[in-house]
């Protein structure tokens, strides 16, 4: 009774070769096709609670460009924050506070719900009309508008990021 087999320098050069071509395990079908990397591994939350946005990145391989995107997000810390921690659009702005605008201090409070740019950082000084972009985007994981589960991802409202 025959054990083990000497493979063949034919078959061993098969072997080293799929093991190089396989190395990069978690590839899809996709990923091979547009000469991508793997995908890299997941980056900390946006948020600690109240849900933010996570993202992984992969490289392209090939000299000329690869289809497909180099960037995907995931949801991530969807428990819901203590009450304390206070609407996160609003933090973003009250950050704001020791910042002179003009001159002079002021407390702000979010405008949410901007139709034309919902994930701009726009404040207003607490008391008057003045209303102000104080960032050109918000943090990652603050929600486009605050009856909905859409949020911000770079500046952008994304509906459906997940993959």
């Amino acid at each position: 009774m025959e054990c083990c087999r000497r493979a063949t320098p034919g078959t061993l050069l098969l072997f080293l070769a799929f093991l190089l071509l396989s190395s990069r395990t978690a590839r899809s079908e996709e990923d091979r096709d547009g000469l991508w990397d793997a995908w890299g591994p997941w980056s900390e939350c946006s948020r600690t609670c109240g849900g933010g946005a996570s993202y992984s990145l992969r490289r392209c391989l090939s000299s000329k460009s690869c289809e497909g995107r180099n960037i995907r997000y995931r949801t991530c810390s969807n428990v819901d924050c203590p009450p304390e921690a206070g609407d996160f659009r609003a933090q973003q702005c009250s950050a704001h506070n020791d910042v002179k605008h003009h001159g002079q201090f002021y407390e702000w409070l979010p405008v949410s719900n901007d139709p034309d740019n919902p994930c701009s950082l726009k404040c207003q000084a607490k008391g008057t009309a003045l209303v102000v972009e104080l960032a050109p985007k918000v943090l990652d994981g603050t929600r486009c508008y605050t009856e909905s589960l859409d949020m911000c991802i770079s500046g952008l409202c994304q509906v459906h990021f997940l993959d």
